[in-house]
């Protein structure tokens, strides 16, 4: 398979092939996770919260992702709403995360880390 730091192949055939970039799967695991009732928001760091503030739009913020042999290891950290029940806010993002990717991608997710970076008081849903 042909990886690089742009992306991985995920198909080759007669009329061509098809890439997808690493961030391409950051963006999904982030959309999943923020679709989880709980979830308050993405964590990420100093450099994700500043693009933030500038008004520039960082939608792979508080994911790590790494791609080998079409197997996915994701990373999620994220900040949840006061209220919720972290084991099961976490299992939710975990199912979700695993099943956008595989969903739409066809990569196999192999582990999907939850890290919860803090609990935001003003938001309840």
């Amino acid at each position: 398979m042909s990886e690089n730091r742009k992306g991985f192949k995920i198909k080759e055939d007669k009329l061509g092939e098809v890439k997808i970039a690493d961030e391409v799967v950051a963006i999904i695991a982030g959309l999943a996770s923020t679709e989880v009732e709980g979830v308050s928001s993405m964590a990420g760091n100093i450099t994700n919260e500043l693009v933030s503030r500038l008004g520039m739009k960082n939608l792979s913020k508080g994911i790590r992702v790494d791609v080998s042999d079409h197997i996915v290891h994701v990373d999620v950290a994220l900040n949840i709403a006061y209220g919720y029940a972290i084991p099961d806010v976490s299992s939710k993002v975990q199912e979700k995360v695993k099943s956008a990717i595989e969903n739409m991608t066809g990569l196999e997710v192999s582990s999907v880390n939850v890290r919860i970076a803090s609990v935001d008081m003003g938001k309840n849903k």
